[in-house]
């Protein structure tokens, strides 16, 4: 059997993807707008030992398998074949035609970009603070000239808020941390607190627009240069008017949410309001964490993402009173387009500065993660508490009064 009738069988006859491979079979329609070529039998014995997205991305980063065109209308189009569910007669029947046990014997390493915890650098204790510095900086440290080529002039790494379909993605990143110092209530005096800051980005607005004191903390160091290197842990500082966590619950791991609420709660003045930012799926049925899963290999070790509903309860059994919630799932999809279609300009400038194998990786996980959020697989909650003053009091107004003009420039 062919490497093309394999493709032919997992992913239809009529899949709208040109297949091309190191054995001279071929398949699809010529010159459509979707290559994929299987460059050796690398490629193949990394399918072949860890079936699935896992196994596809171990070919696709470490170079034996070539993706031609744009990477979301590719995992759009493929999108059929990842959901073929092959029963284990057919697997073993075509891992025979292609070689049988030699395809399965002996394991290849993964690439170097893949994290293997405790065989590599991960180590000790999930959540603890050395292992969660480790990997935030396997994310995080990549190369700060690398991001603002992927993110752009604004640097932030979250979830932009566009206000109208047409807005670049710079209009809606301001657009965005004006969102949240609008919900916070921010006014010039007033003392924010930024945990997982970025690069600044919320500080940097709430300071300059609202007038604020703000103090942003992050374990990564090359955010660091732009903030203060700092675990969410260790902040002594109380008495804030407001915290915005704003891309970090993700890190926090489900078994810790509690006590990251409940520090929270005890850094606010009574009266202070929590704005919790965070990517969410939709539903808590399913692990929390895929251990195995591309994501978690190559992008983010240890995250791990709850149902809003879980998260709501956790800020609510802290001591916070929910005052607001909302979904911008649509916004992250738009986001991520804007950074795939950064990367690609960037290209070239991309693979010299960090290696093709890290763009590679960046490559295939924006434009997945663009597809999970227009496809609700994942999605994005901004949930807002307060922590209540004397008698109860929650300062709040009456009706939300975040979405209408922004406040006036501080001073």
């Amino acid at each position: 059997m062919t490497l093309a009738e394999v493709f032919e069988r997992v992913a239809g006859p009529d899949a709208p993807v040109e297949f091309r491979a190191y054995d001279g079979s071929s398949a699809g329609p010529a010159g459509a707008p979707v290559r994929i070529t299987v460059k050796s039998p690398v490629a193949v014995r990394y399918l072949a030992q860890s079936p699935g997205a896992l196994g596809l991305a171990r070919a696709y980063v470490s170079g034996h398998l070539d993706l031609d065109g744009d990477m979301y209308t590719a995992l759009t189009r493929m999108s059929h074949a990842q959901q073929t569910q092959l029963g284990a007669a057919e697997q073993v029947r075509l891992l025979g035609q292609l070689g049988g046990p030699k395809l399965l014997y002996p394991r290849i390493p993964p690439p170097p970009q893949e994290v293997r915890v405790n065989r590599r650098w991960l180590g000790g204790r999930r959540h603890s603070k050395g292992r969660d510095a480790s990997a935030i900086s396997h994310h995080y440290d990549v190369s700060n000239t690398f991001y603002e080529w992927v993110l752009g002039p604004s640097m932030t790494y979250t979830c932009a808020c566009y206000p109208h379909p047409d807005a670049t993605l710079e209009e809606a990143q301001a657009n965005k941390h004006d969102l949240v110092a609008r919900k916070l209530g921010l006014q010039p005096g007033m003392r924010l607190l930024d945990v997982g800051c970025g690069w600044s980005g919320m500080v940097r607005h709430a300071a300059r627009e609202y007038g604020v004191k703000a103090l942003g903390v992050t374990l990564s160091a090359q955010q660091a240069a732009w903030g203060r290197h700092l675990d969410y842990r260790d902040v002594s500082e109380t008495g804030f008017d407001a915290v915005s966590s704003i891309g970090l619950t993700e890190h926090i791991g489900k078994a810790q949410l509690p006590a990251y609420f409940a520090f929270l709660y005890g850094k606010l003045k009574p009266g202070g309001r929590l704005l919790n930012h965070c990517i969410t799926r939709p539903n808590d049925t399913d692990p929390a964490r895929q251990a195995m899963g591309f994501i978690n290999r190559y992008v983010f070790p240890d995250g791990e993402l709850e149902g809003p509903g879980y998260l709501m309860s956790a800020m609510n059994d802290a001591g916070f009173e929910i005052r607001h919630e909302e979904n911008l799932r649509e916004h992250y999809a738009m986001t991520l387009a804007g950074w795939c279609a950064n990367l690609d300009a960037h290209w070239p400038e991309a693979v010299a500065e960090v290696g093709e194998g890290t763009a590679r990786v960046w490559r295939l996980y924006m434009a997945g993660s663009r597809l999970g959020f227009d496809r609700n697989m994942v999605a994005l909650h901004q949930l807002l508490g307060v922590r209540l003053g004397a008698d109860s009091r929650s300062g709040m107004p009456l009706r939300p009064d975040w979405d209408r003009s922004p406040a006036p420039v501080a001073g």
